[in-house]
This record gives C-alpha cells, structure tokens and sequence, in this order.
C-alpha cells in the first residue's frame, strides 16, 4: 500500500468529518473506519465521568496509511534501537522492534510483518503503514491492543495486561500470563451473561480512592482452542484476516453484551497453572504478593523510565488494598471452564461491596 505523509498537524484539526471512537477513555479520531467498532458522537470537552474523574477526554488522532510529516522533511532523521522483543519467528526475525528518534520526539514500533507506527512522545497522535499484502484489519491487531496501550502508558495511564467484565455495577478484570486463559475466560463469563468491558488491556482510572476500568472494543480475540473449548469447534468464529490465526468473537453478531460503562473494579483474579482435582480453586492472595504479581502484568513496561515505574508501583500499592485480589487455580481438563466461571461468580457475589455505583 502506498503511504501518504499526514496531513495533520494537530488532533484539534480532525473534524467531525473523520471518524471518531471512544476507547479506553480516549477520544479516538480516524482518516479511516476501525474494523468491528462502532462509531460515536463526541462533543469536543465532553465530560468523561464525575467525582474526580478528568473533566475532559482526552483526543488521539490516529493517521492510517501514513506516516509524520517529519519523515518527509527529514528522511534520514537519527534513531536509536530502544528496545527488542525476545519473541522470534521461524527465521529468528524478532517480532517488534521500537527505535526512538534522537530528536526524542517519535517512537517507531516495526512489527516482523513489516507493519510500522509511530507514536508521539506526548501520546497524542498515531500513524500506522502496513505492506501490499497485509490489510486494515491485520493492522487493527496492533493498534488496538499492544499500540494503544502503549500510547497509553505515555499518557501516564497505569494498564494491566488483563481482561474485564462487569457484573452488574461493577468490573471484574483477569491476569496472567501468555495464553493463562484471560480473554477465554471472559468470552465464557459472557456466555452466561456478564459484559465485556475490555480484552488485552485495562486501562485504569483513579478518583476518590477508587479505581475505575475504562471500556474499549465489542469483541474478543481467541486463539483456536478457546473457541474450540467454548464453541466446541475452533471453526465456530471467523478470522480476523487470513493471515492471523486468532478469531474474532464479535458481541453483536454473537448476540453478547459490551460494557459501554466506566465501572469501579471489584476484584482481580490472578490466572495460575492448571491443577488436577480438586481445581478450580480460588485462594487469598498476600498484599505483598499481590502487589508483585500485578507489578509482573502490567502492560507495555519496556516504555517505563524510573519515574515512571515508581510512581506505577505507588498506584499499585494504592489499588491492592481496596480491590479483592485472589489466586485462581483452573482444572487442567479444558472442559470444566463451566466449573470455573462458576467458582469466580460465587467469589465475586461473596465480596463486600466497597465501591459505588457505575460512572
């Protein structure tokens, strides 16, 4: 695909001729429509929510098939290799590679694909360029996980690297580590009628002494064996793309509920290794221990600097205190996730409610 500079200079000059989203308590602006969401009216310093809650949204213009207009007037601007992902594919090619300009000003993410972003330092704008042979929705699978939370931890956000559902007035959000089962779980509390609020990434807000979970997008990402576990056929949903094996559960076609509310989080449930009988088990969790396990999940922590990851584990240890934390345990045998969704919904309906009511 040919790429074309952007022509923006400032998100304040996208216009409600764009396309505009609200995600993760930003206020999204699009040259080009996202794949499986929906559009939004936003009112230009809208209120995002109340007691404490910032007055205004934050705007993120994002530029898709372009690139900053400082690589036009400097095409051979200095860059540095900050960091290096240990994942590789067959041919040992790492699977993301982040340079910084020695301007400071941009980071440029490469994917091993060849699909390329940049995000300004500030966190307010993000250009995206991808090959011929990859298309807007191969794209969206960056964007709209690992990019935007990236983008978010720029802003100062503290993002777990987690799932989210509501139950009732309240989020629920599930951690742990590559392939624990987090967004498997969550598609399956939807099943039985929880909500969505986010998959991959929350995006956390705090006010009042309360920690609030932004919504981002109505669907789910499942790798082949979840739906498998859940459909009883990896079939059962769509690809993304051809050329990415993840499926996309989409809640409106699935006839499922996405959270379009910022909640209070009531608990976080800490995915660990699978156990024979008598799992699931759901155990307390230590606040020491707790702090260290989300400490280990949060999200995007190669962009954090020592003030950043200080002030982090402060927030962290604000929230562990005022949030149910647990250990869970699930069976090692796929099919008793009934008996796991089971167990999380009698923990959670056992907790004391100590938050207030949805924003």
């Amino acid at each position: 695909m040919h790429s074309v500079r952007s022509r923006y200079a400032d998100v304040e000059i996208l216009t409600a001729s764009n396309f505009a989203y609200s995600l993760f308590g930003l206020n999204i602006y699009t040259n080009l429509p996202l794949p499986e969401i929906s559009l939004v009216q936003i009112t230009p310093g809208s209120p995002l929510s109340r007691k404490g809650l910032p007055h205004e949204t934050p705007s993120v213009g994002i530029h898709l098939a372009m690139f900053p207009d400082d690589l036009e007037q400097f095409p051979n601007l200095a860059e540095d290799l900050w960091y290096v992902t240990e994942d590789q594919d067959q041919i040992g090619t790492s699977a993301l590679k982040i340079w910084k300009t020695s301007s400071g000003r941009f980071l440029r993410l490469e994917y091993f694909d060849g699909t390329k972003f940049w995000l300004d330092i500030q966190g307010r704008h993000i250009w995206a360029t991808w090959p011929d042979n990859l298309t807007l929705e191969d794209t969206s699978t960056y964007l709209l996980g690992p990019v935007l939370g990236l983008l978010l931890r720029l802003r100062g956000v503290t993002c777990l690297h987690a799932s989210a559902v509501s139950f009732g007035n309240y989020a629920v959000a599930f951690i742990g580590s590559e392939g624990a089962g987090k967004s498997t779980i969550a598609a399956a509390l939807a099943q039985q009628g929880c909500a969505i609020i986010t998959d991959d990434v929350v995006a956390l807000a705090e006010a009042d002494g309360v920690f609030y979970v932004h919504p981002a997008y109505p669907y789910v990402c499942l790798w082949p064996e979840s739906v498998a576990s859940i459909y009883g056929s990896a079939d059962a949903l769509p690809r993304f793309s051809p050329s990415y094996d993840k499926r996309c559960l989409s809640l409106a076609r699935q006839g499922l509920r996405f959270e379009t509310r910022t909640l209070p989080l009531k608990a976080i449930y800490i995915l660990s290794e699978r156990r024979p009988d008598p799992a699931p088990v759901i155990e307390p969790l230590a606040a020491q221990s707790a702090i260290l396990a989300l400490v280990a999940n949060t999200f995007a922590t190669n962009v954090l600097d020592r003030t950043m990851r200080a002030e982090e584990f402060k927030t962290l240890g604000r929230l562990v205190p005022r949030t149910r934390i647990r250990k869970v345990f699930p069976h090692q045998d796929a099919s008793r996730l009934p008996d796991l969704c089971r167990a999380i919904r009698e923990d959670v309906s056992g907790a004391e409610d100590k938050t207030p009511g949805a924003l």
